[in-house]
Parts: structure tokens; sequence; C-alpha cells
């Protein structure tokens, strides 16, 4: 008897994690792009009954409670506008995001490490205007050479980056999945091709 009230996400614990919501600004623009601003679908549901979001798409699975049913939300939108941040902090995934997860030594994808151009040991300093993404191999070459001493170059020099610069930035990097009723709020405020 009791096995007929349970919902198939109590038979499939991992179904739970499989309805993620994407949470949107209040001017339907995503929190963030890179990582997407999503939420564990009991985090939205939460949110409903707390009267902090109204729900845009909904999922077709439904989770109930003693008295009521209620569909996932797939995505969200904020009552109340949340003003972006204006300083980019200076993050090991902020510095490979504005070099684009890529070597700026030899345009390498994949296993990334910084490097200071500037080594500190020579008084370089930890900074956005002196540190790059680099491969390991370029890193290890590199060493604590100056690039002239090294014949290295870069692609481009590092700079701090503006906040809207680096939202602009994620969205060349969609996360592995989108889901279907994500996707119109996703880029529709990209300017388009004429």
């Amino acid at each position: 008897m009791q096995g007929d009230f349970r919902t198939e996400f109590v038979r499939d614990p991992v179904a739970l994690r499989q309805h993620p919501a994407l949470v949107l600004n209040a001017d339907y623009r995503p929190l963030s792009y890179y990582p997407l601003s999503l939420w564990p679908w009991q985090e939205a549901v939460k949110a409903v009954f707390l009267d902090r979001v109204d729900i845009v798409a909904e999922y077709e699975a439904e989770v109930h409670s003693p008295s009521t049913v209620i569909r996932i939300p797939s995505v969200v939108v904020l009552r109340d506008y949340v003003r972006p941040q204006k300083r980019v902090a200076f993050t090991r995934f902020n510095l490979f995001l504005r070099d684009g997860f890529c070597c700026q030594y030899c345009g390498a994808k994949g296993d990334l490490t910084f490097d200071h151009v500037i080594p500190r040991a020579r008084g370089g300093v930890t900074s956005w205007e002196n540190v790059v993404a680099a491969c390991a191999r370029c890193n290890l070459r590199k060493g604590s050479k100056s690039l002239r001493q090294s014949g290295m170059s870069l692609h481009r020099a590092p700079r701090r980056p503006g906040a809207e610069e680096l939202r602009d930035t994620g969205r060349r990097f969609p996360p592995n999945h989108l889901h279907a009723s994500w996707v119109d709020f996703l880029y529709w405020d990209a300017e388009l091709e004429a």
C-alpha cells in the first residue's frame, strides 16, 4: 500500500537531480551565463511557495505532497531585480573565462594552469594584468623567464575584464545540457545578424 503513494522520484533518486530550473533576473535575463544560473528543482519549488519567483516554463514531471501537486518549474523569474555586480572577482575560473579557456601562449585547450607573465621571482604580482591561462607545457617551458628570454609571445595581453564583457564571453560556453524551454531566454538579448 505504501508503494502506491511513492512517486517516480522516490523510486529513482537520480531523477531528483535531472530537473534543474533556469533562474532569470526580473528583467528576464539569466543571473549568469557561465556558469549558467540554475537551481535544483527543490529550490525552485521552495521559491515558488515563498512567492519569490514566478514560473515561466515547466517540465512534464510533477511532485506531490499530501495536499498539493505541482509541475516542476524549468524556468523561473525573480520577482525582485538583483543588480549585477560591476566588479569582477579575480578567480581562477574568471581568469580562464577571460582567456576563453585556452593557453595564451600556444592556444591549446584543456588542462590549464595559470602563468605570471612577469614571474613572481622577478617582482611580478598576481593580478589581472600579469596572469594568463597557460597549458602545463608552456608554463613549464617559460618557467621564471621573461617573455623575451623564453622566446614566447602572448596571443592577447592580459587585462582586467569588465563584468558585462565576462558575461558576454560566458555565452560562448553553454553547459553540456540545455533544456528546450531555456533556449529562448539565453540569447534573446544578443545582437541579431543582419
